[in-house]
């Protein structure tokens, strides 16, 4: 499975929700992407750009896609951002097969 980072934001109303009734959303995140085929690694609350920050894996891009759309539908969030994770040796194998595409820059 890869790994995938998804940072949010939350909408107003759902702040404001959460201050009047702090609540530990974890459960219901792992219990979508479990369901999804995926497991959550990591839900954290964070300052700056984004207020939530998530590590999943998921056993492929449709599945993560479809995590963050649920998400995105369900209106608690205004902006999420998923961020498909190499690992090392991933990245090794991606710069391999780069060297050897043929590609070259316009001059």
């Amino acid at each position: 499975m890869s790994y995938y980072l998804t940072q949010a934001n939350y909408t107003t109303e759902a702040l404001a929700t959460l201050i009047k009734k702090p609540q530990d959303r974890s459960a219901v995140v792992r219990a979508a992407v479990e369901k999804l085929g995926g497991k959550l690694e990591g839900l954290w609350l964070a300052f700056g750009e984004y207020d939530i920050v998530a590590l999943c894996q998921m056993p492929d891009n449709t599945s993560a896609a479809a995590i963050a759309l649920a998400v995105a539908a369900g209106g608690g969030v205004r902006a999420i951002k998923t961020t498909p994770l190499l690992t090392f040796e991933e990245g090794r194998e991606a710069m391999k097969k780069a060297a050897q595409c043929g590609f070259r820059a316009p001059k």
